[in-house]
């Protein structure tokens, strides 16, 4: 309590320091996201952390009324809600459900059996889940998660080490395996700002040439590999190899200071005194959910040539799962109390999650009021080297990206900035390229990575991870797979130019 009034007293001071610009408030505008990421570090408290971020943005914009400001319009939003029933409400009375039924239990002994033979093969398991479950980065966690965790936690995989798995597997995995709407959103942003990205085609295809140079979401996607075969030569960070021992040695999944996001309502199997789990209480849900969600995506883009909007129906895909769920579970004669007991519970389990991600969402607002990233962006300016621009663009969009908690949001501002700068350096669409993929596994990396993001907020609820530990112990890694791409594009540029 002490650290946060002494940054929102320190806010006051400096607020009329850095006069507004008319798009940003100078390196003040820095302050709200930086600080809300640091106290979640110092404090683990990540509620606090956001709370006192927020605050200090409304000191900074002068919008004191930070309730009426930017938590009700943030909450209220239509983007919100759709988080909160679909991915939290929805996903929360699937787990629950799942309790009452034993359909992940029975799947995981099934998979167990068939597949899974140990601690390795069950993390190459869900590897494999998170590249098949790939369609976006929120998706892609709750998938995986909810699929592969009963398994995981049969098998005594960490809970550190899984939801790195999972997290890993979401962004970067939806950026290099783009049979999703990344390119059609990405397209949108960059059509029209170099004269080789005309039109929105145009955009697209750029999209999918500029693959082979993400080399961020391609080495840490081969990290994971690494790391679920147990192959990797050494595991960066000392508390991702504790937790491997712990989980190993002693079956604890998660460390004795853990306050996972998920609560007990979701991870305790209490079917009814005589209901018999099948398999059919896991595939009907799941198969209803990738079934509806994927099937119509695949037909209007590929069937029906409808690359600029192809039909994607999430929300409807995680509410009729839900219903199937139940409709197996009271066809196989489970009460309807006992059906309706096992949502609500799942549901009430999410809530600390729900409060987070609530929280992370006004963030996002707070940090579009001060324009944290128009600032990045200005003080980049034209000060840089030909050869460092590909790697340069990379650490930009990984900072924004980290700070904000949103890969969209950073393509949204560094993608119309990003590639004319590029244009106006080489012209050449080789260079083009290097940059462009440079943003979008920036991008990429500060959507899984960062605290306030809520793909890492669900990989953490997801996995029933304590959100810290998971932010911690993949952040590692993470940051070796980006060091090592920045490297790549200053070693490639340097060679084309």
């Amino acid at each position: 309590m002490a650290i946060g009034v002494a940054v929102l007293f320190a806010g006051v001071w400096l607020a009329g320091r850095f006069p507004y610009s008319g798009e940003h408030y100078g390196v003040w505008s820095l302050a709200p996201p930086i600080v809300a990421v640091v106290l979640a570090f110092a404090l683990r408290d990540v509620v606090a952390a956001l709370f006192v971020g927020i605050a200090l943005g409304g000191v900074i914009s002068g919008r004191l009324n930070i309730v009426q400001e930017f938590l009700i319009p943030s909450v209220g939003s239509p983007e919100f809600g759709l988080i909160l029933i679909v991915y939290l409400w929805c996903l929360g009375g699937l787990i629950g459900l799942w309790t009452r039924t034993g359909g992940a239990l029975r799947f995981a002994e099934w998979a167990g059996g068939k597949i899974v033979s140990g601690p390795r093969s069950a993390m190459v398991f869900g590897w494999l889940m998170g590249l098949v479950f790939h369609q976006g980065g929120t998706i892609s966690t709750v998938l995986t998660g909810t699929t592969v965790r009963p398994i995981a936690d049969r098998n005594r995989i960490s809970h550190e080490e899984f939801s790195f798995i999972v997290d890993t597997t979401g962004s970067p995995a939806a950026t290099l395996i783009p049979f999703n709407v990344w390119p059609i959103y990405v397209a949108g942003l960059v059509a029209g700002t170099v004269p080789v990205l005309a039109t929105q085609e145009q955009a697209i295809a750029f999209f999918f040439r500029a693959l082979p140079f993400n080399f961020y979401a391609i080495l840490v996607i081969l990290f994971t590999l690494l790391f679920s075969l147990e192959r990797l030569p050494f595991l960066p960070g000392r508390r991702m190899t504790a937790a491997r021992r712990r989980a190993r040695e002693t079956g604890r999944l998660d460390d004795e200071r853990a306050e996972p996001l998920s609560s007990e309502e979701l991870s305790v199997v209490r079917p009814p005194a005589g209901y018999s789990p099948g398999l059919l209480d896991f595939f009907a849900p799941i198969g209803t959910l990738l079934g509806v969600a994927i099937v119509p995506y695949l037909w209007t883009f590929f069937v029906l040539g409808r690359r600029g909007d192809p039909s994607l129906p999430i929300a409807e895909a995680f509410v009729l799962s839900v219903l199937v769920a139940m409709g197996v579970a009271l066809a196989k004669g489970m009460r309807l109390r006992d059906v309706m007991d096992g949502f609500v519970s799942g549901c009430k389990g999410v809530t600390i999650g729900a409060i987070v991600l609530a929280l992370a969402v006004t963030l996002k607002s707070v940090a579009d009021a001060v324009g944290t990233a128009p600032y990045v962006v200005a003080e980049l300016g034209d000060a840089v080297s030909p050869v460092a621009l590909p790697a340069l663009l990379l650490l930009v969009a990984m900072f924004i990206a980290f700070s904000t908690g949103t890969s969209w949001g950073t393509y949204a501002v560094l993608f119309p900035v990003a590639m004319p700068l590029a244009w106006s350096i080489s012209p050449d669409p080789g260079y083009l390229a290097l940059s462009f993929a440079a943003v979008t596994g920036g991008g990429a990396f500060g959507d899984h990575c960062s605290p306030i993001s809520d793909t890492t907020i669900l990989s953490s609820l997801a996995t029933g991870c304590d959100l810290m530990d998971h932010v911690t112990t993949q952040l590692p890694m993470a940051i070796w797979a980006a060091g090592l791409a920045a490297l790549l594009y200053t070693v490639i540029t340097a060679l084309l130019l």
